[in-house]
């Protein structure tokens, strides 16, 4: 398994993953693009329903034999061996991320690789010890005198899972989703997103690798239809799915038929409230900085900024200086500050919001336009103004690096205007810290950042209200969503 992105246009004659093996299938082909120069890196034959189904009937069979009473220890350590292999393959992996999702070098390291790889070794601690409680527990004696009884709740794993990741952080995305899978003694199919499966198949190779037995994770890449087809699966007890809400929802009434249990990931129009009091300079390129990252191809970009009228001359300022030292370019080269889109179609849609945005009265307050590259999807930083917080740009997720300023007279206008959306994940406040652990339980997200935090932790449960999904990810609650309780309960 040499790097991929060295190897345009290589046919990948055994892309999926079914019942311990590497496979072929026969359906649609699929081109896998490095969005910064254009090139075909893999051409793959889309799984077919028969193949599918035969991933499906894996994950059952598994499920059903000894994988989920297999000890908690033995899954620890399975886990553990998988992260080491990753570590050992980490360049590999840095260069497989880069070329299919044009994320730059330093995120694609950190993030993108090492963050998968800590998210997947703290499940593995986490399988040792178990879910919150434990894997069993006793409740105390209850009833009357005459007819007492006591109680013992186990705690099992949910099932077969459909996990359905994304193309802007396929190994952290998939390392959410299937740390908790193992760990908690469920099985799975994984449809990673068609325009970024390859570090993923890799991810797979490792797997296979480290002995995992037969049937337990299984890989298949299509295209929506067979995500359509995973979702409604009566083989599929739980479907983990990250993407976009009007996929979401289909995903939710693809399982309903089937009565499955949902968890969905979806998306974000995130604020990020500057306070009167803040470090400008500071809170300005922290926030141009969270909306540029993965060239603003996340969830959790903060997005909707809100800035005090009497300071607002002075954020346009800053905002212009920093976007205008930001170099957008080829992601491997370490001194570039964003990489492209992922297509240019995506890339279109993104400057559509914008120029419908200045086309009703909006203002490019900074950066804008294209950079001057003969290949590649890029899009420069930008920053609009003069727009309402109820706008088509400040009310839809644009899933790029586009952001729009809103000034505010008083913090609790900054409140109001922040939770008006049909999102809540992924907040951001910049001032006193007193201030902003006072206004934190205000928002309505699912996380709150103040003045910048400290990066993403695996500990940590991610996921938000409304629109932005149901359930969490990461964390004790994140691995809970994986079991279920069982009540068993004898006489005394």
């Amino acid at each position: 398994m040499s790097a991929l992105h060295t190897w345009p246009g290589l046919a990948l004659s055994r892309p999926h993953y079914v019942d311990g093996r590497f496979a072929a299938s026969d359906g649609p082909e699929i081109a896998v693009v490095n969005p910064a120069n254009e090139q075909t890196l893999a051409l793959i034959r889309s799984v077919s329903a028969e193949d599918l189904d035969q991933a499906v009937r894996a994950a059952r069979s598994a499920f059903a034999g000894p994988w989920s009473s297999t000890t908690a220890d033995r899954r620890a350590d399975l886990l553990h061996d998988l992260c080491d292999r990753l570590t050992a393959m980490e360049s590999e992996l840095v260069d497989d991320v880069i070329a299919e999702t044009g994320s730059t070098v330093g995120l694609a390291q950190g993030l993108q690789v090492r963050g998968a790889i800590d998210t997947l070794r703290w499940f593995a601690d986490a399988a040792r010890r178990g879910p919150v409680g434990g894997y069993e527990y006793e409740l105390p004696p209850a009833g009357d005198p005459a007819r007492r009884s006591t109680s013992r709740i186990l705690q099992v794993p949910a099932g077969v899972v459909a996990a359905i990741t994304a193309y802007n952080y396929p190994l952290l995305l998939l390392a959410r989703k299937l740390g908790a899978i193992l760990a908690s003694g469920c099985t799975c199919v994984v449809l990673p997103s068609p325009r970024a499966p390859l570090s993923t198949w890799r991810l797979f190779g490792a797997l296979h690798e480290v002995g995992l037995a037969d049937g337990v994770a299984n890989l298949v890449i299509g295209d929506g239809e067979t995500g359509r087809r995973l979702s409604s699966h009566p083989g599929i007890d739980v479907v983990s799915f990250t993407g976009s809400v009007a996929v979401g929802r289909q995903v939710m009434k693809q399982a309903a038929d089937t009565t499955k249990k949902v968890l969905l990931e979806l998306g974000g129009k995130s604020p990020s409230i500057i306070l009167p009091d803040a470090d400008l300079p500071a809170a300005v390129a922290g926030t141009i900085a969270r909306f540029t990252t993965a060239a603003g191809q996340g969830c959790g970009c903060t997005t909707r900024v809100f800035v005090p009228e009497r300071d607002f001359a002075s954020f346009t300022d800053l905002a212009r200086e920093t976007i205008g030292r930001m170099r957008v370019g080829d992601p491997t080269d370490p001194e570039v500050d964003m990489g492209p889109l992922i297509t240019a179609e995506h890339r279109h849609s993104v400057e559509s919001y914008v120029w419908r945005a200045l086309a009703d009265g909006g203002r490019l307050l900074a950066g804008g336009g294209r950079p001057d590259h003969e290949r590649g999807f890029f899009l420069n930083p930008a920053v609009v103004d003069q727009v309402t917080n109820d706008s088509e740009i400040a009310t839809h997720e644009l899933f790029g690096p586009v952001a729009v300023a809103i000034p505010y007279r008083d913090t609790a206008t900054a409140i109001t205007l922040a939770n008006s959306s049909a999102f809540g994940l992924n907040a951001a406040i910049w001032g006193p810290l007193d201030d902003c652990l006072d206004l934190a339980p205000r928002l309505r997200s699912g996380t709150v950042v103040v003045n910048g935090g400290a990066g993403t932790r695996a500990d940590a449960p991610w996921g938000g209200f409304g629109d932005s999904g149901l359930g969490r990810e990461g964390g004790e609650a994140g691995l809970a969503e994986f079991f279920e309780p069982k009540h068993v309960q004898w006489a005394l």
